[in-house]
């Protein structure tokens, strides 16, 4: 058979992911803040797009709420002192954080609208030329001071602690390796060595910005930096440093080795425990160099007059644009050039898609988090023990999407619910098979068990991992030990051992 080339006409179907089609699937998993600063991209390159102001009730109009049924769980508050074997500085330093409050809070008011240009103009002129500095849309405020950092704050007291030029260059130097937390990570031999000092200089430099304020700052671990604070406040005696130097007893709740090393009673202990509490691990964390971006939700349920569960949209993250047709038809007709004319037809065609894009991001998202709701109706009435099991695939079937479209709108989306905010996520749990062959049970149901027996238990009777898988068991929940050791470390809690230790420390004293 003799081989020869010839051509064929044969007809298929592909999917293409176009360039605006793979931007309508990334508009989907943006988060809120994304998403704005993607449109102010997009209205920047693009003159036929610009915002839509809207009050904040027209939202309803075009995405009605969604009647489902609904209410959400409760939250964990971790103990001080829990802890694990084996945990390093950093960890338990974590544990001993004294969560003080924001020195510098930034609730700036803000400039009342009167217009575009005036309130540029007021802006940049500050207090401003009114009498009293009180005219119409001027706000204190806005004349806050700028948070301190830790940075500054290091820096000013190094120009007072220091006269020699040499020791203020290595201060400075010292205080560039200082973490969020005020702890120092370098190398002090290495600095040294670069500097050109002797190791000795460099310690005394570093002693001397050791008695910085807040006390703790420029410590290399966690154990210096409660001697520091514990020398500034004269209570660094011989049994609180052998205290401070067995951080990883006080970790596992060895109380009665920690009792033996220091030489002291139980009521002594529990007095040097509640000292070393109110200690603070993370000196420098009172001079955040950023600040906290708050959740918005993107979706609100509330209860309906029926007893019934509307879901929403909020208003507040539900961006719009509006496609100037009247500026396109005015420029089309004065321009002659077929680039332009081919650039304006680009841009248009850019804006109705953003507009298209950004409708349907708002109705999946409206549909995705209704079948939730619905999925979860003894959840939201009841709270987290009537959590079900669900995956994103049951949702998929349900709403006639694909598994991996749920998957990105789920991702960075929050949920306002009478009983708090939660992300999209958490409303999707792991199954655990029933003990009596009924329906399967929430992994964060059973979590949310676990942690009440055990806050319940007495002194006298600590659950131990295999008492409580029996009670599970009992209780119709089918779960391993080792099932309930994994959820127990995630929550961090104690083992039983651990546990014993602590209660019956803190009974004797009492």
């Amino acid at each position: 058979m003799a081989l020869s080339a010839k051509l064929q006409l044969r007809q298929s179907q592909s999917l293409v992911m176009t360039p605006q089609l793979m931007q309508s699937i990334r508009l989907l998993q943006f988060t809120h803040a994304e998403l704005e600063h993607f449109i102010d991209d997009e209205i920047e390159r693009n003159p036929l797009l610009e915002r839509a102001e809207v009050p904040d009730d027209a939202a309803g109009e075009q995405f009605p709420g969604i009647e489902a049924p609904g209410e959400a769980a409760a939250q964990q508050s971790d103990d001080w002192f829990e802890g694990e074997a084996g945990w390093s500085s950093e960890a338990i330093s974590e544990k001993l954080d004294a969560s003080l409050e924001n020195l510098f809070p930034d609730d700036p008011g803000a400039v009342e609208r009167v217009g575009p240009e005036l309130a540029m103009q007021w802006k940049s002129a500050g207090a401003g030329s009114g009498a009293g500095g009180a005219s119409d849309g001027f706000e204190m405020e806005d004349m806050a001071a700028a948070a301190v950092t830790l940075r500054d704050h290091i820096a000013e007291q190094i120009s007072f602690a220091f006269v020699d030029p040499q020791a203020r260059l290595v201060a400075a130097e010292l205080a560039d390796w200082l973490d969020e937390a005020g702890y120092f990570r370098g190398e002090s031999e290495e600095i040294a060595e670069r500097l050109g000092v002797g190791a000795s200089f460099m310690l005394e430099v570093l002693a001397t910005c050791q008695d910085f304020d807040p006390p703790g700052l420029f410590a290399r671990d966690l154990a210096e930096c409660l001697r520091i604070q514990l020398r500034r406040r004269d209570r660094l005696d011989p049994a609180m440093a052998r205290l401070v130097e067995n951080l990883e007893l006080l970790a596992k709740r060895d109380f009665q080795t920690l009792k033996r090393i220091c030489g002291v009673d139980e009521e002594d202990l529990l007095a040097m425990l509640a000292e070393i509490r109110a200690l603070d691990p993370r000196p420098g964390g009172a001079f955040a160099g950023g600040t906290a971006d708050a959740i918005v939700p993107d979706v609100e349920v509330r209860q309906a007059a029926d007893g019934s569960w509307a879901v929403e949209l909020n208003p507040e993250t539900l961006p719009r644009v509006l496609v100037d047709q009247v500026y396109f038809a005015e420029v089309t007709g004065r321009t002659k050039d077929a680039g332009e004319r081919g650039f304006l037809a680009e841009c248009l065609q850019n804006a109705n898609w953003l507009t298209r894009s950004l409708d349907q991001r708002a109705k999946t998202i409206l549909k995705v988090a209704s079948e939730i709701i619905r999925q979860q109706d003894a959840f939201l009435i009841h709270g987290v023990r009537h959590l079900r099991p669900l995956n994103l695939r049951t949702v998929a079937d349900a709403i006639g999407m694909h598994e991996s479209t749920v998957s990105r709108v789920t991702a960075n989306k929050y949920m306002l619910t009478p009983r708090g905010v939660f992300e999209l996520r958490y409303f999707f749990t792991a199954s655990i098979a029933s003990a009596e062959g009924g329906d399967a049970h929430s992994s964060e149901s059973v979590r949310d068990r676990i942690r009440q027996m055990i806050e319940e238990e007495e002194p006298s009777d600590v659950l131990s991992d295999d008492a409580i898988v029996d009670i599970l068991k009992k209780s119709g929940v089918e779960i391993a030990r080792r099932t309930v050791a994994k959820y127990r470390e995630g929550m961090h809690i104690a083992s039983s051992v651990q546990r014993r230790r602590e209660k019956r420390a803190i009974a004797n004293c009492a």
